[in-house]
């Protein structure tokens, strides 16, 4: 009786201590919300990670999977809870059904890191390498991560680091090789704590250390002597308005009403989908503003949706109107020219809808406004817009490099993205869209403006800093001077295969090590 006794109080206090490890995951998760904008509290990163990496360095793949389970739970749950302000104001679903959804995307998301953990304890022969393999495995997570179902990269714990000394990382291995970079540093701080593989280790975090100080002396690009005006009008819709019949001459005429006063800027930008009617139908609009830009020797470059009659699909673009080149004496605009860009990866639910057959007559989130929408080409031109040759993304799309890659030409003078925030109010979520457009911009050494319709809309230079910025949830034009730049970055030409080399070669390394000191 007594040894039954004592073998239930072992049970319960193991059962206790493992209630207590999961919730300490579950708050490190929650807490990695404040290392990102608009909190940016970059260093609060590593002290997260370190905790996560503290309870991975366990005895079995199924704890260290379960225990980055509920660190991916925190880290979602809080992170991306803007979702759920779309869902629920949007999305005609009862609270408990919208809370529902937002809880199901999250306990997807954290199967990732939930796989990293295990994967990391299983490939190991050697208990004492599971954190110096957790690197490279994380890596191969987040590349599933952005890629099974269209892909939902969001978060990516590297842009974090934008104000950080890492920062100077991203030109040379992009954001995802900054994410690396930091679990390197992280797991071979812990190792070291540890008494684990210490040689390994301390190389490992001192090349570490070494590469990010010789980052910050190194400059890939340089300065052109030319800037160039822009002036990015955020036109303040209200999201229940946006699509009504009614609304669309007088959401029209407002952008051209603020517009009006900015003429003298080389470059005028309207935020996507800015002009309610589809393409072919705003025939009498669109010739007015393209003669007003082209009498003002500016270009004005607009999201719209374009309908195709015959093929009865719709587009989600952007078109340029007024001048095309800087000799244009009249306005370049026809429909339909070859002057635009078709947004390629479509958001999920809210641009295209998986099993639509079944998903739609379910609930009104599933039929949204716009949602049936047709792929651009992977690879387009670039806009031109008085005399710029300007690499464009819509929306969701800035967080995909490698499409900014595919698309980045020789002669890009700067990157463009626009985007329709309303629907995630005054969250976060438009704060960390900014965020990710402006690692774009430090990546590949360009400068970046972006045009919404509530914020954030803001100016960006080569380095990936603010030039200007409004408030949001104002009707407002900012107004900026660009400097554009000449050159390449590491990062802009090898993308990410150079962190996805040394990864392997890693990985490799540790698996050798691991097998020599089996015991």
């Amino acid at each position: 009786m007594i040894l039954s006794t004592l073998k239930g109080t072992a049970s319960r206090v193991k059962s206790a201590s493992l209630v207590w490890q999961y919730w300490l995951s579950f708050v490190a998760g929650l807490a990695m919300v404040f290392a990102y904008a608009p909190y940016s509290q970059w260093w609060l990163s590593f002290i997260a990670l370190t905790c996560w990496g503290t309870l991975v360095n366990c005895q079995t793949p199924k704890l260290a999977a379960v225990r980055s389970y509920f660190f991916g739970l925190g880290w979602f749950g809080a992170g991306i809870s803007w979702v759920h302000v779309s869902i629920d104001q949007f999305g005609g679903l009862p609270l408990i059904a919208s809370l529902g959804l937002m809880a199901l995307l999250c306990a997807y998301l954290a199967l990732f890191p939930a796989l990293a953990g295990y994967l990391s304890a299983r490939c190991s022969t050697n208990r004492q390498l599971n954190l110096l393999l957790f690197p490279s495995i994380w890596l191969l997570t987040e590349w599933l991560r952005a890629w099974v179902l269209t892909g939902f990269p969001w978060l990516s714990i590297g842009y974090s680091q934008l104000n950080s000394p890492l920062a100077g990382l991203a030109p040379i291995i992009g954001e995802v090789g900054i994410s690396f970079i930091m679990l390197i540093m992280v797991t071979s701080a812990l190792s070291l704590y540890f008494k684990q593989q210490v040689k390994l280790a301390g190389a490992m975090l001192a090349s570490c250390v070494l590469g990010i100080i010789v980052s910050q002396q190194l400059t890939f690009v340089k300065p052109t002597g030319e800037t160039k005006s822009v002036a990015l009008v955020q036109g303040n819709i209200a999201q229940e308005l946006k699509w009504a019949q009614e609304q669309e001459w007088p959401s029209m005429l407002k952008y051209l009403d603020l517009t009006r006063a900015n003429y003298d800027a080389d470059l005028i930008v309207w935020p996507e989908s800015a002009i309610p009617k589809i393409e072919p139908l705003a025939g009498e609009f669109l010739d007015m503003a393209n003669s007003a830009a082209a009498l003002n020797d500016t270009a004005i470059i607009t999201g719209i949706i374009n309908y195709n009659f015959e093929s009865k699909e719709y587009f989600n673009s952007l078109i340029v109107l007024g001048k095309e080149s800087a000799t244009d004496t009249s306005g370049s605009y026809f429909y339909p020219n070859a002057n635009r860009f078709y947004k390629h990866h479509l958001l999920p639910i809210g641009e295209f809808v998986p099993f639509q057959e079944w998903l739609r007559p379910i609930a009104p989130f599933f039929n949204l406004p716009m949602s049936s929408f047709t792929r651009g080409d992977y690879i387009q031109s670039n806009l031109k817009a008085n005399g710029l040759s300007i690499t464009p993304l819509i929306c969701f799309e800035i967080a995909f490099p490698e499409q900014l890659h595919a698309n980045f030409k020789a002669d890009t003078d700067m990157l463009l993205t626009v985007s329709n925030d309303a629907w995630f109010g005054t969250s976060h979520g438009p704060h960390q869209h900014m965020e990710i457009a402006q690692m774009r911009a430090l990546e590949f050494g360009r400068p970046l403006v972006r045009s919404t319709n509530t914020g954030v809309t803001a100016a960006v230079d080569h380095q990936g800093q603010f030039i200007a910025r409004i408030p949001q949830f104002e009707e407002q034009v900012l107004k900026a001077d660009v400097a554009l730049v000449t050159g390449y970055t590491p990062f802009s030409r090898y993308q990410r295969y150079p962190t996805y080399i040394l990864a392997t070669l890693l990985f490799l390394l540790i698996i050798g090590v691991s097998r020599k000191t089996k015991l």
